[in-house]
């Protein structure tokens, strides 16, 4: 079982930002595409933001240029800035990653960080 390690998040004031990270242990698959998806209570889980093994980036529409993900390959390591903070990203934060093994895919979940924004 392929463990993804996430750091950052905690409580923000609003205006502020944060920066996430989650880093794959290194071992025999590539990895594909890392970024970060949402969950606020009530709520579904919502793509915040992910980047393809060739750098190309998608965001969620709520994000609106606040949010930024950058990737180090030779790490494994994918991060999460997030600028601008409002009340309404407040969430548990979720790291995602496709992992492939020849022709075999498999996404894998990181724990979760909760991410709060008051003041």
């Amino acid at each position: 079982q392929v463990q993804l390690v996430e750091s950052g998040g905690g409580l923000v004031q609003p205006g502020g930002s944060q920066r996430l990270s989650c880093a794959v242990p290194r071992d025999k698959y590539i990895v594909n595409a890392m970024g970060w998806y949402r969950q606020a209570p009530g709520k579904q889980r919502v793509l915040v933001a992910e980047v393809s093994g060739n750098g190309i980036t998608q965001y969620g529409d709520f994000v609106k240029g606040r949010f930024t993900i950058s990737r180090q390959n030779r790490a494994n390591t994918a991060y999460l800035t997030m600028n601008s903070l409002t009340p309404e990203d407040t969430a548990v934060y979720y790291c995602h990653a496709v992992l492939r093994w020849g022709k075999v895919e498999r996404d894998y979940w990181g724990q979760g960080t909760q991410v709060t924004v008051s003041s």
